[in-house]
């Protein structure tokens, strides 16, 4: 199937559209899209509009401890200042990149959170079906 959508925080922030792009093209039950927004599409025909409200535990899941990693100041790259918000990629030990966003800076360490951005958080998203193939 092929959507646009609009995804807002409860606050009314705008976290991602499609708006001024392809439709999102997705197939449902693939788990391609978070579980709530392929719930969400279900039942709906060519043209239908919606909003869905998708709780935490059905969007990216609640925030987790084990998902910040303390890493050591002296192990940056010594032109790098490591600053609040930083968003930088790790590589876990199989090879696989992930980003990290610096979410502490202590005297000696730097604590690195590997949860989703939008992990602990509700999601509104407002729907249009533009094809079911």
């Amino acid at each position: 199937m092929k959507v646009h959508y609009h995804g807002r925080l409860e606050d009314g922030t705008t976290f991602d559209s499609s708006e001024g792009r392809s439709p999102l093209e997705f197939q449902v039950g693939a788990g391609q899209v978070i579980k709530g927004f392929d719930d969400g599409v279900l039942g709906m025909k060519t043209g239908d509009k919606k909003t869905i409200h998708i709780p935490v535990e059905h969007a990216y899941g609640e925030k987790s401890d084990d998902m910040l990693i303390e890493f050591p100041l002296a192990q940056f790259p010594t032109d790098m200042k490591p600053e609040l918000g930083m968003q930088l990629n790790m590589r876990s030990q199989d090879g696989r990149n992930f980003p990290v966003v610096i979410s502490d800076v202590r005297q000696d360490v730097v604590v690195l959170d590997g949860n989703h951005p939008l992990a602990g958080k509700d999601l509104i998203f407002e729907i249009e079906m533009v094809e079911i193939k």
